[in-house]
C-alpha cells in the first residue's frame, strides 16, 4: 500500500474509532455498561488497525489485530507495551460483555474501559502523526 492509500485507510480507521468512542461515552452515561465496553473495544480495535496500516500490515480478524499489533508495533519498539495490554484487556472485557450473560459489568469497569479507549485512540493519533501521516 502506498503512502497515500495508507493515509486514507488510517483516516478511515480513526474515524470509525472516534465514532465507537462517542458511542461508548453515550452508553456509559446511560448505564448500558455491557454495550459500552463493546464500543470501547471497537474504538481500540479500529485505532490499532490504523497503526498497523501505517506499519504496512493488513489484518482481517480480531485475533490478527491483537497479535500483529504486538508483533509489528510493540515488539519493534514503535509503541510502549501498555498499549498492547489495553488492547488485550478491552478484547477480553468485550467478550465478557457480549457473551457472558451471568457476569454483570459494573460502572467503574466500564468507565475504565472508556478512559483507556480514549487514551489509546489519542496515542495512536499521535503515533500516526509522528510517522508522517496526517489526516
Amino acid at each position: 500500500m502506498n503512502k497515500a492509500a495508507a493515509r486514507r485507510q488510517a483516516a478511515k480507521e480513526l474515524k470509525r474509532a472516534r465514532k465507537a468512542l462517542l458511542a461508548a461515552r453515550t452508553l456509559l452515561e446511560h448505564e448500558l455498561f455491557e454495550d459500552c465496553i463493546s464500543r470501547s473495544y471497537y474504538a481500540v480495535l479500529h485505532a490499532a488497525k490504523a497503526a498497523l496500516t501505517v506499519a504496512g500490515v493488513t489484518v482481517r480478524s480480531h485475533h490478527g489485530v491483537r497479535s500483529m499489533f504486538g508483533l509489528h508495533i510493540v515488539k519493534t519498539g514503535k509503541l510502549e507495551r501498555v498499549w498492547a495490554e489495553i488492547l488485550t484487556a478491552q478484547q477480553e472485557d468485550r467478550e465478557i460483555g457480549d457473551y457472558e450473560i451471568g457476569i454483570e459489568i459494573e460502572k467503574d469497569r466500564a468507565a475504565t474501559r472508556v478512559n483507556d479507549a480514549e487514551r489509546f485512540v489519542q496515542r495512536i493519533e499521535q503515533f500516526i502523526q509522528e510517522n508522517g501521516i496526517s489526516e
